[in-house]
């Protein structure tokens, strides 16, 4: 079965914030026979939390070393990474890692964020906080909407 990464911001958000886009993607990945793989599967214990840190050293999958132990292998292992960027109020530093692990392994990327804004001069002007000549160029195909994203998965992944 294909594997689409669902790559996006944790530390700093809502735990419903880090897993109902996903949740919402599995399933329309799974109605098609498309796996996605989300970072926060079996962090339900972190429910609990009003806004989900960096890394909780007291739990394995959740440990600096467990996280990127993971992740890493399932950026590795996927077919495309998926990256939702929409709304991001920081730089996603662990989303911007598992972006280059993709490039680095020739995995194809689809980035979903906010469109450049209109500029008269020659910089690029952001309108998303991820805008960034090195992400630009490491990605794929970038779309606005999580629903263009997941479709474009689609179309790459379906025979």
């Amino acid at each position: 079965m294909k594997k689409v990464y669902l790559a996006g911001p944790i530390t700093g958000c809502s735990f419903e914030g880090c897993t109902d886009w996903r949740e919402y993607a599995i399933k329309e990945l799974d109605r098609v026979g498309i796996t996605g793989l989300s970072p926060m599967r079996s962090h339900d214990y972190l429910q609990s939390e009003s806004i989900v840190g960096d890394a909780y050293e007291n739990t394995v999958l959740s440990s600096s070393r467990g996280i990127i132990t993971r992740d890493r292998w399932d950026t590795a292992r996927c077919d495309i990474i998926l990256v939702n960027l929409l709304g991001a109020e920081k730089v996603s530093i662990g989303t911007v890692m598992e972006l280059a692990w993709a490039d680095l392994a020739r995995i194809p990327s689809i980035v979903v964020m906010e469109p450049t804004l209109p500029s008269t001069g020659t910089p690029v002007r952001p309108g998303n906080i991820h805008e960034h000549s090195m992400l630009r160029e490491a990605t794929g195909f970038r779309v606005e909407t999580l629903e263009e994203g997941l479709n474009v998965a689609k179309a790459i992944l379906l025979p």
